[in-house]
C-alpha cells in the first residue's frame, strides 16, 4: 500500500543513499519503510569521538622496532595532537600493533594516520579500523511528515538530553517539528546534539548537572560510553 508517508520515506531513503551527510547512515528495517535502523558516528574532536587502529607487519618483535617507529612518526606528522599518540595504550604481539586512541582525539586521528600510511606506501596492513558509533531506531507513523517519528537510541548513552530508555529531548522532534525535516535532517540534528547539549531542558538530570558543574567528570563518563561502543554488537 502506497501512502503519502511511505512515498515521502522512500524519498528520504533515496536521498540518504545518494547524498549521505557525514557520519550518519540509516535504512528501513527488513524492508519495513515505517521502521528504520540508524547509526551516528561520534562527532570528530569531541568527547564522543574515539577509535581503534590495528596494523600488522611481519617481524615486529618490540615496540622500539622499525615498524613501530615508522607508525609513531606517521601519527606524529599526520596532524594528530600530541595527546593522540603519546601515552596511548599499545602493545605488539605476533606482528600486530594496536593503538587505542583516546576519545576527543580518536577517529579523526585514526583516519588521518590511515591516510598517511597509505599515502606514504608504508609496508603495513590495516587489520582493523573502528570508530565509535551509536545505534538508533526511528518509528514512523502514517502522519509523517506532518508529525515527527519516534526516535530512540539503542546504544547506552550518558547525555543531558537523552532519557534512560534512549528517548531524545530535542526541539525538532517535539514543538519545533516541521514537515520540511527529513530523516537525514533528524539524524544530523541528533549528531549535533551530542556535542552541544541543552542542560536547561534535561532528560538526564545527573548528566545535565555534571555537564554544567564538572565538565571534566562529564567528559570522563562520555569516554566510558565511547569505549563501550568500540566493542558493542
Amino acid at each position: 500500500m502506497s501512502t503519502p508517508a511511505r512515498k515521502r520515506l522512500m524519498r528520504d531513503f533515496k536521498r540518504l543513499q545518494q547524498d549521505p551527510p557525514a557520519g550518519i547512515s540509516g535504512a528501513p528495517h527488513d524492508n519495513n519503510i515505517m521502521l528504520w535502523n540508524a547509526v551516528i558516528f561520534g562527532p570528530d574532536d569531541t568527547p564522543w569521538d574515539g577509535g581503534v587502529l590495528i596494523v600488522e607487519k611481519d617481524g615486529i618483535t618490540h615496540p622500539k622496532g622499525t615498524c613501530w617507529i615508522c607508525l609513531y612518526e606517521v601519527l606524529a606528522t599526520s596532524g594528530c595532537t600530541k595527546e593522540s599518540y603519546v601515552g596511548c595504550d599499545h602493545w605488539m604481539r605476533m606482528g600486530v600493533v594496536e593503538l587505542r586512541l583516546p576519545a576527543s582525539h580518536g577517529s579523526s586521528c585514526v583516519r588521518r594516520a590511515l591516510n598517511c600510511l597509505i599515502g606514504q606506501g608504508k609496508d603495513v596492513r590495516i587489520a582493523q579500523l573502528s570508530a565509535c558509533t551509536f545505534k538508533l531506531t526511528l518509528q514512523v507513523s502514517e502522519d509523517y511528515p506532518n508529525k515527527p517519528p519516534t526516535v530512540r537510541f539503542v546504544s547506552r548513552m550518558f547525555h543531558p538530553n537523552i532519557y534512560a530508555d534512549g528517548s531524545i529531548c530535542l526541539d525538532i522532534l517535539q514543538n519545533q517539528w516541521s514537515p520540511i525535516y527529513d530523516v537525514a535532517a533528524i539524524l544530523t540534528s541528533i549528531q549535533s546534539l551530542l556535542c552541544d547539549p541543552n542542560p536547561n531542558s534535561p532528560a538526564n538530570s545527573e548528566a545535565a548537572r555534571m555537564f554544567s558543574e564538572n565538565k571534566r567528570e562529564y567528559n570522563r563518563k562520555v569516554r566510558e560510553i565511547v569505549e563501550q561502543s568500540w566493542t558493542a554488537d
